[in-house]
C-alpha cells in the first residue's frame, strides 16, 4: 500500500466516525422531538396502575437519549415533568398510604420521592439554561432578578423547576439547606404566574394552592390566596378537574379543622366524571383515589381540639396532559 493510501485511510476513518455521530444525534433527536411533543396516550388511560408500570421505562428511555444529546430542550421539559408527577403520583402518595402501617416504609418511601424530586429539579434547570446561560448560579445568587429573563416560552420550565424543587423541600423539614431555597421556588413560580397564569389549564393556580400556606414573610391570609387560587383553577378547568378541590381541603379545610368544607370539597372532585375530558382522565383518577384516601381518614384529621400546626398535607402536583410521554 501506498504512503499516500496510508495517509487517506485514517481521515476516512475520522470522517466514517463523525458521520455515524452526527446520524445517531439526528436519530436521537428525530426521537426527543417525537417523545417530547407526545402525552396524550398515558393521560387518557384509565388504568392508573398499568401507567405507574409504564413510566419508568420511559422515564430512563429519556434520560439515555439525553446523554447523546444533554441539551434537548423538549427531553429536558418532558424529563423534568415526567419525574416529578411520578413521584408524585405513585411515590409520595404511596409513602402517605402506609404511614400507618409501616412508618420505616413510608420515610423510605419519602425519601426516594424526594430524590426524584431533585432529580426533575436538574433537569428542569438544565432546560432552562440551553436559552439562559447559567442561569441556575444566577438563580442561587438573586431569584428574584434571574427570573426576568424569563419568557413565555420558558413558562413550563419555570414550572416544573419549581413544582419539583417545591416539593422536595415539602419532604425535607429536617434539611435546612433545602429549605432554605424557598425564595428559588417562589421567584420561578411568580414569574411563571406572571407571564402565563392560564398556564396548561390553571396548574400553576393549583400548585399555589397548597403552596401558599408556606409561602414566607407574605402579606395577608395564606388561606385566602390558597382560596384565590383555587377559585381560578376551577374557572380556568370549568370545575372538570379534581385536583384543586383535594389540595383546597388538604392545604386549607384540614388546618381549619374545617370538615365540613372538607367532605364537600372532597365529595366534589369525585363526582367529576373522569370520561368527560380524556385527556385528564389519568390525573383525575388518580386524585380521585386521594380522596377516596383522605375521606377515609377524617377521623384522624380532624380532632375535639385545634389541628395540629405541623400538619400542611400533601404539597398539590397538577397532573397534566404531558404525564409520562
Amino acid at each position: 500500500m501506498t504512503r499516500s493510501r496510508i495517509g487517506v485511510l485514517p481521515a476516512l476513518a475520522a470522517a466514517l466516525l463523525f458521520a455515524g455521530c452526527s446520524i445517531k444525534k439526528m436519530a436521537v433527536n428525530k426521537i426527543g422531538d417525537s417523545m417530547a411533543a407526545s402525552g396524550t396516550t398515558f393521560a387518557s388511560d384509565e388504568d392508573v396502575e398499568l401507567i405507574g408500570d409504564a413510566v419508568p421505562f420511559s422515564l430512563k428511555l429519556m434520560e439515555s437519549l439525553l446523554e447523546v444529546n444533554p441539551r434537548h430542550r423538549g427531553l429536558l421539559f418532558a424529563t423534568a415533568s415526567g419525574f416529578t408527577q411520578y413521584a408524585y403520583a405513585y411515590v409520595q402518595q404511596e409513602a402517605d398510604r402506609l404511614e400507618s402501617e409501616d412508618l420505616t416504609r413510608a420515610n423510605a418511601a419519602r425519601d426516594r420521592a424526594r430524590r426524584m424530586y431533585l432529580r426533575a429539579r436538574g433537569y428542569g434547570i438544565r432546560g432552562l439554561e440551553t436559552r439562559h446561560r447559567s442561569f441556575g448560579d444566577s438563580l442561587r445568587a438573586n431569584p428574584r432578578s434571574a427570573v426576568q429573563v424569563a419568557a413565555v416560552r420558558d413558562v413550563p420550565l419555570l414550572y416544573w423547576t419549581a413544582a419539583a424543587w417545591g416539593a422536595a423541600i415539602s419532604l425535607a423539614k429536617d434539611n435546612p439547606d433545602l429549605v432554605a431555597d424557598q425564595p428559588q421556588v417562589e421567584a420561578l413560580i411568580d414569574r411563571a404566574l406572571e407571564l402565563d397564569e392560564a398556564f396548561d389549564a390553571g396548574a400553576i393556580h393549583s400548585f399555589l394552592i397548597s403552596y401558599e400556606p408556606s409561602r414566607q414573610g407574605a402579606a395577608g391570609d395564606p388561606g385566602a390566596r390558597s382560596r384565590a387560587h383555587f377559585d381560578r383553577a376551577v374557572a380556568l378547568t370549568n370545575g372538570q378537574m379534581a385536583g384543586p378541590f383535594v389540595s383546597l381541603a388538604e392545604a386549607v379545610s384540614v388546618p381549619a379543622q374545617d370538615r365540613k368544607e372538607f367532605a364537600s370539597l372532597l365529595q366534589r372532585a369525585l363526582a367529576i366524571d373522569p370520561d368527560a375530558r380524556t385527556e385528564w382522565r389519568l390525573a383525575n383518577l388518580i386524585m380521585q383515589r386521594r380522596a377516596r384516601w383522605l375521606l377515609s381518614r377524617a377521623d384522624e384529621l380532624f380532632l375535639d381540639g385545634p389541628m395540629d400546626a405541623g400538619y400542611q398535607g400533601s404539597l398539590g402536583i397538577p397532573l397534566g396532559p404531558d404525564f409520562g410521554r
